[in-house]
């Protein structure tokens, strides 16, 4: 490596040029770089949605749900399925191993469901799947204070929707809550029955209306000609007026009337009607040069269209990146003036610092311009990662510019002394470079989280890889020219250090009693320490009210807007977006409400106080006993998911839901658990109407009675000149058992009651039927405290594994304990391959087995360092610590390594007790320099905001903090007490000889 040092100090122009240029390209890379919140990642699962309105839970599992779900067996890398049958719908997802590739499981999906034949009446299976691209980055809410109507909505459609899509960098707009105007005839059964007429045979009427049929092709005057019968209907006037038997018009029997809203889902902005824009990015923009785009588009829109529409942004998650970014670089920027201060402090010169920092800028440059060549965006883990390791930036040129200066104090100042001085040091810091990054690089393969760690771990490894050039190349040069003129600070040895080591070297097994008592100590802490989840920070607040589903959808509405105003009054509060119902365009996001479903975000201004209101929504509970709340703080993406799942598997459904309430009971007063739920607590009244198949076809009856309770679409008719649809309301809603039995059926000619041909029976029956890879199963959830999540979730496995549960019913466990448990498991993995790399690395650099061996010795010291810094900072070890202990690896080694290089060298001419007390006067200054550099350079990251569940946690950064200062401490220490004894006979023979000597 040395000779990149000679190249450097022969053509001092060219390294000119290439250090603008570096300069240059990356200023040019920050400003050009994507910025996005995290890396694109998929989500391990693909969900197929089907609908079918008014059909019971269990009629959606027997004719939808289990077709589909043989269907999907032959689907590869599956690990469950999961479905929900219920009334009115059917989800199944399909979850995947993180190996597979999920575009490709789609569109297996989606082929063998192109084999299924539903039953008429049912929706085309929507296939899904998500992941972090097709979260839209900016939602604009458009209201309508007089109300939204046809001619609203088609100015949607027709102007303001290509506003938007004609920004560059849009990929797409979705419109949410979009409503269609339609023609409803609703029959007053009341003159029907007067005039005799049933509603069977209006339906036949009014379908053969409004036809446009092609009757066949004949030629006319010698040419072929298509023939065409069409009748239009031509406004509600004409339908109202149309005959429907001898002087009976409709208007007699019912009643027209046209609607622009639904009335089974509503997305309101402030309490006005409004529907919601979802702008999608494409994968290769900008997200915060397009959010400038998005909102002079916006103000384009308030120019031209107020006062009849108002459109205001309602999620801008280009803003949050631009927080996020902008902090993390903050972290960055502290960072490296805390390295810089300590520097100064350390070296007391300025141009030696000069010389030393200019590895950050650089590094960093270099860094920049190989993100943008790899297509890696600017994000919070990429600039995370930049952050981590600006500290670890200086360490190379410190310990060159250090050695440097140490032989320059005899006043030879030439190009020699400065290729011998870096070539004395090239090999170590080349070693300890590359062990780090032989740490980082391996840990793209923890698979459940490769997508995000991958970016994370090459940015690390470009600025590592940066600042060895760096050291290398432009610190010698800059050495030559620098340093010749004026006066060198005097080089002092630290004595007293010195004489603490030599005690030591004389006394090995103290040091060594006390490390390993700490060490089994550290251990044994670890053991017991609370396992957690990093908490999500962010201002806005989401709620969502559950009524039951036997709980009539009007008094849902009512106290949903009640609700509304509550939150719109309250202080703090800038915006209140609700959805409320069940809307079909929820299907292609893998999600399908309740009709009873109410979901509140609430923007929040800035600086309000989140907790006081939430406290505040916790009270309104008591107003709405039937409601169930969830009030949480929003995330995009997090980490921070805390709850525990207990699954009861069987066959039979009445034992699930006895063994789930068991389970319930049992969990519920563990200490840290916040609430328990279950997914299946709720039962319905069912009516099986058994046909008497010999006086009536039940699939003739089925679907008269369909038809009557639900509305009929029977077609279209002009409306101001637009095709509108046209829905047949028979207005019969039975409240009772006997108005059930009183329902008009046809058979053959005449109109009769179903119960002359029917019987009834009631039972109570689950709203849904939820099964898990082919067997009913009941979900019980357990949110637990996220900061001791893995005591929790053992002592609730514990106590649930007790139970005696039903014959034929097993109980299996999972949620995020699981899965953090699963990615520790990972990670542990990863450590020891990443122990084993460095140690190869070692290997070939020390050319002996022994020396490397020794320097592992520093990974359990860090281990005290690490384990104590969470006990005294109070931080649960989450995945963001596990990546600190991981970090360490490669970091704590390199001082270690700096250390035996040198004490390796000394030995060709000196003893190996002489050669270890001058290997540690020598390195102890740039030891402690490189430790406290990048331990300051982290302060930032610990005092920081958390980014929402970010892996660049305070958990990583009380690791490396820690583990980093206690590893240096002791490494200074034990380190050359564990070589001596690992050459002890030796340096037994060098003492003796030397004895000898004296004595003569």
């Amino acid at each position: 490596m040395i000779w990149f040092t000679k190249w450097a100090l022969k053509n001092r122009a060219a390294v000119i040029l290439m250090t603008v240029l570096v300069l240059g390209l990356g200023t040019l890379s920050y400003f050009t770089l994507p910025k996005e919140f995290m890396p694109a990642a998929n989500n391990p699962a693909v969900t197929v949605i089907v609908m079918g309105q008014g059909t019971d839970a269990d009629t959606m599992t027997e004719q939808v749900t289990k077709p589909i779900e043989k269907a999907i067996g032959s689907v590869k890398g599956k690990t469950n399925v999961f479905s929900t049958s219920a009334d009115g719908y059917t989800s199944i997802d399909i979850i995947l191993d993180p190996t597979v590739d999920t575009k490709e499981a789609k569109t297996q999906v989606q082929e063998v469901l192109a084999g299924v034949e539903l039953p008429e009446g049912y929706s085309k299976p929507i296939v899904s799947q998500l992941n972090l691209d097709m979260i839209p980055l900016w939602q604009i809410g458009i209201s309508f204070p007089k109300g939204l109507d046809r001619e609203n909505m088609e100015t949607i459609e027709n102007e303001i929707i290509p506003t938007f899509q004609g920004i560059s960098g849009i990929s797409d707009v979705l419109v949410y809550g979009k409503q269609q105007t339609q023609v409803n005839i609703t029959l007053d059964q009341d003159k029907m029955s007067s005039y005799q007429i049933p509603v069977q045979a209006l339906m036949g009427i009014l379908q053969g209306k409004n036809l446009a049929v092609a009757v066949g092709e004949e030629t006319v005057d010698e040419r072929n000609t298509n023939l065409k019968i069409v009748g239009q209907v031509e406004g509600t006037k004409e339908l109202e007026n149309m005959e429907i038997a001898p002087d009976i018009k409709l208007k007699d029997i019912a009643n027209v009337s046209i609607s622009d809203s639904s009335e089974t889902f509503f997305t309101r902005v402030n309490g006005e009607e409004s529907v919601a824009l979802l702008l999608h990015k494409e994968s290769n923009a900008n997200a915060v040069a397009v959010g400038k785009k998005v909102e002079k588009a916006m103000e384009k829109v308030n120019k031209d269209f107020s006062p009849a529409m108002e459109a205001s942004m309602l999620i801008s998650f280009s803003e949050f990146i631009v927080n996020s970014v902008d902090s993390m670089m903050q972290a960055v920027l502290l960072g490296a003036l805390f390295a810089t201060i300590v520097i100064f402090l350390f070296l007391r010169h300025f141009r030696m610092t000069l010389i030393t920092i200019v590895s950050i800028p650089l590094s960093l440059g270099l860094t920049l311009f190989l993100l943008s060549q790899s297509g890696i965006t600017l994000n919070i883990l990429t600039i995370g990662a930049v952050a981590v390791a600006v500290g670890r930036l200086v360490d190379d040129s410190i310990v060159v510019i250090e050695n440097i200066y140490r032989r320059a104090q005899h006043g030879d100042f030439s190009k020699e002394v400065i290729i011998q001085s870096t070539k004395e040091v090239a090999a170590a810091i080349t070693s300890s470079t590359l062990t780090t990054v032989a740490v980082f690089l391996p840990m793209g393969l923890v698979k459940s989280l490769e997508e995000l760690l991958l970016p994370f771990a090459l940015t690390i490894t470009y600025a590592l890889l940066s600042s060895l050039l760096v050291a290398l190349i432009v610190v010698p040069l800059m050495s030559s020219r620098l340093l010749k003129q004026g006066k060198m600070p005097v080089y002092k040895k630290p004595k007293r250090y010195i004489k603490i080591l030599d005690w030591c070297l004389r006394h090995k097994w103290v040091p060594l009693l006390l490390s390993t008592v700490i060490f089994i100590a550290a251990v044994g802490a670890y053991a017991v320490m609370p396992k957690g989840m990093a908490e999500a920070g962010d201002n806005d607040i989401s709620v969502t009210v559950v009524y039951p589903d036997d709980v009539p959808f009007s008094e849902v509405k009512e106290e949903a807007f009640e609700l509304e105003s509550y939150l719109m009054d309250q202080r703090g509060v800038d915006e209140v977006i609700t959805f409320l119902g069940s809307n079909p365009e929820d299907a292609q996001f893998s999600q399908v409400n309740s009709q009873n479903q109410g979901n509140f975000h609430i923007v929040m201004e800035e600086g309000a106080d989140t907790e006081q209101l939430m406290e505040n929504i916790e009270k309104q509970k008591e107003k709405y006993p039937e409601a169930d709340f969830d009030i949480l703080v929003v995330s995009l993406v997090s980490f921070s998911d805390s709850t525990i799942t207990l699954d009861l598997v069987g066959n039979n459904a009445d034992q699930l839901i006895e063994a789930s309430k068991q389970v319930m009971e049992e969990v519920e007063d563990v200490d840290g658990v916040e609430k328990v739920t279950s997914n299946q607590n709720e039962l319905k009244a069912v009516y099986d109407i058994q046909i008497d198949q010999e006086k009536a076809n039940t699939e003739e009856v089925a679907r008269q009675v369909q038809w009557l309770l639900n509305p009929f679409p029977i077609g279209n008719i002009k409306v101001d000149g637009k095709d509108t649809p046209v829905l047949l309301d028979s207005a019969i809603h039975p409240t009772s058992e006997q108005e059930l039995k009183n329902i008009p059926v046809v058979i053959g000619e005449d109109s009769i009651k179903l119960s002359s041909i029917a019987t009834l029976e009631k039972t109570e029956k689950p709203t849904k039927i939820l099964r898990k890879d082919g067997k009913e199963y009941v979900r019980v959830s357990v949110e637990a405290d996220p900061k001791n999540l893995s005591k929790i979730a053992n002592e609730v496995h514990m106590k649930a594994g007790s139970l005696t549960l039903p014959k034929g019913v097993s109980l299996e466990y999972g949620g995020a304990a699981s899965a953090q448990s699963d990615q520790f498991l990972e990670l542990f993995q990863l450590m020891a391959v990443s122990i084993g790399l460095v140690y190869l690395i070692m290997v070939l650099t020390f050319k002996t087995l022994r020396a490397p061996l020794v320097i592992l010795f520093t990974l359990p010291l860090a281990l005290i360092g690490a384990i104590l810094g969470l006990l005294v900072s109070r931080t649960p070890i989450d995945i963001g610590a596990m990546i600190g202990a991981l970090m360490l690896i490669g970091i704590v080694v390199t001082n270690a390594i700096v250390l035996l290089d040198r004490v390796r060298q000394n030995e060709q001419t000196m003893p190996i007790r002489e050669a270890l007390l001058e290997a540690g006067a020598t390195r102890f200054r740039p030891i402690v320099m490189t430790a406290l550099a990048t331990i300051f350079a982290m302060i930032p990251l610990l005092m920081g905001k958390e980014e929402m569940g970010s892996l660049v946690s305070k958990g990583l950064a009380v690791v490396v903090i820690g583990g980093l200062s206690v590893a240096t401490i002791l490494t200074l220490v034990i380190i050359p007490v564990v070589y001596e004894l690992f050459h002890f006979r030796k340096a037994k023979r060098q003492r003796m000889a030397e004895e000898e000597k004296v004595a003569m």
